[in-house]
């Protein structure tokens, strides 16, 4: 089992993220959004799922500084924005072969390392 998980290190849930897995041994490839952003294709695979909206962090700065608080985006708009401001996403994403998640869900993790 491997799991890939996107997200920043100062971000609590995707350390709990990171945590979890290490906890199960579960092998897993982190992809720190500071140093490298997710492609707009990894982005469209979530926002298929869940929708571009689910993807947004509304309660982050960038969100704020950024002045997005009236911004009605398409979902294509949304994952190029997405894209270029990572900082933007609500973290961790976490991909489970075609398996995702959004935000911290540690109670589907828990059924994937249960298999």
């Amino acid at each position: 089992m491997e799991v890939q998980i996107f997200g920043i290190k100062k971000s609590a849930d995707t350390r709990k993220a990171l945590r979890f897995f290490a906890e199960r041994r579960v092998k897993t490839h982190f992809v720190d959004l500071e140093e490298r952003p997710a492609s707009p294709g990894e982005l469209n695979r979530f926002a298929q799922k869940f929708g571009a909206e689910a993807l947004v962090n509304r309660q982050s700065r960038q969100f704020a500084d950024l002045g997005l608080g009236t911004a009605r985006l398409s979902n294509d708009r949304w994952v190029e924005k997405l894209a270029l401001e990572p900082l933007l996403l609500r973290m961790p994403l976490v991909r489970y072969g075609q398996q995702l998640t959004v935000g911290d869900s540690t109670d589907t993790w828990r059924d994937w390392t249960a298999r």
